[in-house]
C-alpha cells in the first residue's frame, strides 16, 4: 500500500502536492484540516500522512498521536530550526520547509515509505533502563545487535569515538545476558601504567616483583562467571596482549610469578576508538588477538549522526542535573536548543553532559538555560572533529579556504562561499564544509536570498 493522506488548508498548494505525488505513482487522499480528515478517513489506512503545521482548528502535529504507527511528515512555511526541532521532538518522522524542493520532498517520501510498518515485526529492545537513550535508526541497529549478542557468550568489540557511551553499551550487554547476576569488571587500559597492567589484569604472587608484598588476584579472575570489559584495548602492551590471548583460547589465567594456571569462565567485551587493523599492520597489536576479540563488531554512532536523539539525551541529562542541584525547573531556551542541534559535539555525549552541567550551575533561578551558558563555540565554518570522509574536498576543487577574511561578516562570508562553490559541490557537501545541516543551509539561503543553482 502506497496511499498518502495530504492535510493542507490551502487549495492550490494541496492540489499541487497531490499532482506531484500522483505523477510519481503514489495514491493520495486530501483533507482540509484534522477534523475533515477524521470525518472522512481512517488514518491507519494510510502508509503516511503529509500535513501542514498550521491548520484551522488544530495544528498538524496533533496527527502524530491520532495516527498511531502511521508516520507523519510535517510541512510549514514558518521555517525555523526551532520549529523543526519541536516537531521532531513531538514524534514527526520528518520536517519539510515550504516552499519545498520537489526532489527533496520525493526523497523524504520514498525513504519513509520504504521503511516497513511496525506491524508484526520485532521491535528494538528498550534499553533506557540501562542508560542507553535514543530512537534514531543508527541506535536501533545498536539495540538489535545488543539484544542478539547478549544471549550468547560471543566476544564483542565495541568501536566508537570518545564519549559515545562504550561502557554503557558493554553494561547493557552484560545486564541483558545470563551472566547479569555475576560481576561486570570494567578496566580502562589507557589509565593503568604499562608496568602495572599485567599484574592488575592477571594477578601476581607474593614476591613476584619489587613491591609485591602479598599475592593478589587479578581482574580477569575477579570476573569469573561474569563479564570483563576492557576499554581502550588498543592501549594494551604486547606482553599483556599475549596473556589475554591465552585467556581467550585456553579459558585459563596464570598469575605473574605463579607456575599454576586456574580455569576462568569470562565473557570478554572490548572497546576502542582506534583502528585496530591499522595497529596490527604497524606491529602494535597482535593480529591473532584482533580476530579473537572481533567476533561481533558493534559500532556506536557519534552524537552528530543521531538526529533528534540529542534532544532526548539533553532532556535526560538536564533532569539528572536538576536532581543533583535540587532544581526541577531547568529548561533549555530556544537559542540553546538551536545551538545543541547545530554543534558537532566532537566530545559526544560526555561533552554534552559537561556542557549541561556547567550551564545548570551558572543558570539563575527561574531562568532558562541560554546558548551562552553552554560554553560551546558556534561558527558557520566550524566542523568540529569530523571524520576525514566528511572533510574531503571534491576532486574538482583544489582548495577551499574556510577561514572568513578579516572584517567580513558571517552572513557575507556565507553568501560568498555558497555562490562560489555551489556549482562544484552538492548541497550535502556545502553543508558539511560549512559545518551546518542541509536544513540549516536551506533556511539561510531563504533568509539571505541566495538562489539554489544546483539540484542533487
Amino acid at each position: 500500500m502506497n496511499k498518502i493522506l495530504i492535510v493542507e488548508d490551502e487549495d492550490i498548494f494541496r492540489t499541487s502536492l497531490r499532482r506531484l505525488l500522483e505523477h510519481h505513482h503514489f495514491e493520495t487522499r486530501e483533507a482540509k484540516n484534522i477534523e475533515d480528515a477524521l470525518n472522512r478517513f481512517e488514518l491507519t489506512d494510510f502508509s503516511m500522512i503529509i500535513s501542514d503545521l498550521r491548520l484551522p482548528g488544530a495544528p498538524g502535529t496533533d496527527l502524530i498521536q491520532l495516527a498511531g504507527a502511521v508516520p507523519v511528515l510535517i510541512m510549514t512555511s514558518y521555517a525555523s530550526l526551532k520549529c523543526a526541532v519541536e516537531t521532531m521532538r513531538m514524534g514527526a518522522v520528518d520536517y519539510i520547509p515550504k516552499p519545498f524542493d520537489h526532489a527533496e520532498l520525493l526523497e523524504a517520501v520514498t525513504r519513509i515509505m520504504d521503511k516497513p510498518r511496525p506491524v508484526g515485526q520485532r521491535h528494538a529492545p528498550d534499553l533506557s533502563n540501562r542508560g542507553m537513550i535514543g530512537s534514531s535508526p543508527a541506535m536501533k541497529t545498536v539495540y538489535n545487535i545488543i539484544q542478539k549478542v547478549a544471549r550468547t557468550d560471543a566476544t564483542v568489540l565495541i568501536h566508537g569515538e570518545t564519549g559515545t557511551g562504550k561502557e554503557l553499551a558493554a553494561s547493557a550487554i552484560h545486564n541483558e545476558s545470563p551472566r547479569a547476576k555475576k560481576q561486570l569488571i570494567c578496566v580502562n587500559c589507557a589509565a593503568i601504567p604499562e608496568t602495572l597492567i599485567e599484574a592488575e589484569l592477571f594477578g601476581h604472587e607474593k614476591g613476584a616483583f619489587t613491591g609485591a608484598t602479598e599475592a593478589r588476584k587479578g581482574l580477569v579472575a575477579a570476573a569469573d562467571g561474569g563479564t570483563l570489559f576492557l576499554d581502550e584495548v588498543g592501549e594494551l602492551p604486547l606482553e599483556a596482549q599475549a596473556r589475554l590471548l591465552r585467556v581467550l583460547q585456553e579459558k585459563e589465567v596464570r598469575a605473574i610469578g605463579s607456575v599454576k594456571s586456574r580455569k576462568v569462565d569470562v565473557r570478554l567485551v572490548a572497546a576502542t576508538h582506534r583502528n585496530l587493523k591499522k595497529l596490527c599492520e604497524q606491529g602494535r597489536f597482535r593480529e591473532d588477538l584482533f580476530y579473537r576479540i572481533n567476533v561481533v563488531n558493534l559500532n556506536l554512532p557519534p552524537l552528530r549522526e543521531r538526529g533528534k536523539d540529542i534532544l532526548e539525551i539533553a532532556d535526560m541529562l538536564l533532569a539528572k542535573q536538576g536532581q543533583k542541584l535540587d532544581r526541577q525547573n531547568l529548561k533549555l531556551a530556544p537559542d540553546a536548543i538551536q545551538a545543541i542541534t547545530m554543534y558537532n559535539w566532537p566530545g559526544n555525549i560526555r561533552e554534552l553532559e559537561n556542557s549541561l552541567e556547567r550551564a545548570s550551575i551558572l543558570c539563575d533561578e527561574n531562568e532558562q538555560i541560554s546558548h551562552d551558558l553552554l560554553g560551546i563555540e558556534l561558527s558557520l565554518v566550524e566542523v568540529g572533529d569530523e571524520p576525514s570522509r566528511l572533510r574531503s574536498t571534491p576532486a574538482n576543487i583544489k582548495h577551499i579556504d574556510t577561514d572568513p577574511p578579516e572584517g567580513l561578516s558571517l552572513e557575507d562570508y556565507f553568501t560568498r562561499f555558497v555562490l562560489e562553490h555551489q556549482e562544484a559541490m552538492s548541497e550535502t557537501e556545502l553543508a558539511r564544509k560549512l559545518g551546518i545541516s542541509r536544513k540549516c543551509l536551506w533556511e539561510r539561503r531563504q533568509k539571505l536570498g541566495i538562489p539554489r543553482q544546483k539540484n542533487d
